[in-house]
């Protein structure tokens, strides 16, 4: 499928050019598109950042990035003469995800504008112009799409009729699952962590380094191998309360206790930098003994007996006794946060729940596990017992059951069509010339060398 999507291609027009030649060749503009031409550091600056996610750049890579740049520039040049207007919000919001990943990329605002040559302020005047151009595309490609007819019932059950099965979707195995879920004692817990923070602090007070302790106690794979450090980084990529306390301090200063949804920390400021900061730190989680699970499946154990012994439903002992509070009080019922739908496929369950429900059947109550919740990063410890309400079979997709996802489907493939057929037109309407150095390449679409 042609790589057109309605959210628009954000390409290394983003990042401005720091060197002047690429592989011996001095920068030059490689394609003319009507009044706008596509510069060889542009493609070249999307390679590097193919390269940087660990991706092959090859002379065919760079074809298909400029063929990216040319439709692109179609889209824009259409939303000019169409009058269209720039989403502001959409382009701060944009801006300032982009100046966030950089600094933190290349370890604050000295270095970002070291690596550019170009002060800070010039690199954002650049950039904005970037995301009120990639705004203009995505609203010129929404209007192109919005001219398609609406779908009806009848277009989705004529599409299945005239589809051969093989060409239809697939649609994985889909569960249905209430819970009751019970937390450990985190109270002890959370204060046998602190007792040891407090005691590590004392450590590195009286004169123990700092990095030498995190390698050993702390429990964030990510930075303990580092001494706990982070690098230089913006604020707003922590939790809130982690961010306000490294800002807080002075550098080499070690905080108090700090707690985030990933547990608890004590951190020492390396270096800040504006909104920018590098420091370490120590992350220890609550740990529960095997008395807490004990305890926890005991209680679990007794909800289940009654339930199977039809004292309650599983519905109204999840509102009673599940501490899970997100899902308890809609009867233990899981619904997906963002699309609100109460079906899952395999991989969008914790691996502790589906390997306790993939040998039920529907109707069934397993037997109390131990699994994580949603909170933090990676989730806290909790112990839970499931209800399999209903199974959906792999299945291919048909009119009656899987409607909403032929509709997605077939809406895509029409707005696909559109996206196509827009482009198709204005390359044979539009004046355009490649440099000789891509003349050779097989561009997905004919029409761009005339």
């Amino acid at each position: 499928m042609k790589k057109i999507l309605l959210a628009g291609l954000l390409l290394a027009v983003l990042l401005p050019a720091r060197a002047q030649k690429y592989d011996g060749i001095v920068d030059k503009s490689v394609a003319l598109i009507g009044n706008d031409i596509v510069m060889l550091s542009d493609v070249e600056q999307e390679a590097q950042m193919m390269r940087a996610r660990g991706l092959t750049v090859d002379k065919a890579a760079r074809c298909e990035i400029l063929e990216q740049f040319l439709v692109s520039k179609l889209f824009l040049t259409q939303a000019k003469l169409d009058s269209l207007t720039v989403n502001d919000a959409y382009v701060e919001s944009a801006l300032e995800q982009r100046m966030n990943e950089v600094l933190t990329t290349l370890g604050g605002e000295q270095k970002t504008e070291e690596y550019f040559g170009k002060p800070l302020y010039k690199l954002r005047e650049e950039w904005r112009q970037a995301m009120q151009d990639q705004s203009l595309i995505q609203e010129m490609q929404r209007n192109v799409a919005s001219d398609i007819p609406k779908l009806t019932p009848r277009d989705v059950r004529k599409y299945c009729e005239e589809t051969p099965e093989e060409d239809l979707p697939m649609v994985s195995t889909k569960y249905r699952i209430r819970q009751i879920g019970i937390y450990p004692d985190r109270e002890a817990a959370e204060l046998a962590v602190k007792e040891r923070l407090i005691g590590l602090r004392e450590r590195i007070v009286a004169g123990e380094k700092f990095s030498t302790l995190a390698r050993l106690y702390s429990q964030d794979p990510g930075s303990m191998s580092k001494g706990g450090e982070l690098g230089m980084a913006s604020r707003s990529i922590f939790w809130p309360a982690f961010s306000d306390a490294a800002m807080s301090l002075k550098v080499g200063q070690v905080s108090q206790i700090v707690e985030t949804p990933d547990g608890f920390h004590i951190i020492q400021l390396i270096e800040r930098d504006g909104d920018m900061f590098n420091a370490r730190h120590i992350l220890i989680k609550p740990q529960y003994t095997s008395e807490d699970r004990d305890r926890a499946f005991q209680k679990l154990d007794s909800i289940r007996l009654m339930i199977v012994g039809d004292t309650i439903s599983f519905a109204d002992a999840a509102r009673h006794f599940s501490e899970e509070r997100k899902s308890a009080t809609s009867g233990g019922l899981l619904a997906d946060e963002y699309s609100g739908s109460s079906y899952f496929e395999k991989d969008q369950l914790k691996p502790a729940d589906y390997n306790a429900l993939r040998d039920m059947k529907e109707g069934d109550i397993s037997e109390p596990f131990e699994s994580l919740d949603n909170e933090g990063r990676n989730g806290n410890t909790i112990y839970k017992i499931l209800y399999l309400e209903k199974v959906i079979p792999a299945h291919v997709a048909t009119f009656n059951e899987d409607y909403s996802s032929l509709l997605s489907e077939i809406d895509a493939k029409n707005s696909q069509k559109a996206l196509d057929k827009f482009i198709e037109e204005r390359i044979k309407t539009t004046y355009i010339v490649i440099d000789p150095l891509f003349q050779g390449c097989d561009f997905e679409r004919k029409g761009w060398v005339k």
